[in-house]
């Protein structure tokens, strides 16, 4: 003979045990970071568009930094596609083509 628990169980409110608080509170966290990554590259963006030529390329660099940033954020969250952020901010070709490089030093 086997015992089963009563049907009544599935239909309980689910118990919010320590470890699902701590799994929400890690979201929350990434998505905050998530966030702040976000609009660091926006910053950097807006002065790299605002700044005069001279300062452009430095600007440039600058702002590949804070993308590359996002990206790596983005797939430590496992969000590996990141078309759609590019086309959102709008980061140019002038920009992305500087991911991963550093200025030569002159």
């Amino acid at each position: 003979m086997t015992l089963r628990p009563p049907r009544t169980f599935d239909r309980l409110p689910a118990i919010i045990t320590g470890e699902a608080s701590l799994q929400a509170e890690i979201m929350s966290e990434k998505a905050a970071a998530l966030g702040r990554t976000g609009e660091a590259v926006a910053k950097a963006l807006d002065a790299w568009r605002n700044a005069p030529e001279a300062q452009k390329p430095a600007l440039a660099y600058a702002a590949a930094e804070a993308v590359q940033s996002l990206f790596i954020q983005r797939e430590l969250m496992g969000l590996r596609a990141h078309g759609d952020v590019v086309a959102q901010l709008g980061v140019p070709r002038e920009v992305l083509s500087k991911i991963g490089a550093r200025p030569s030093a002159s």
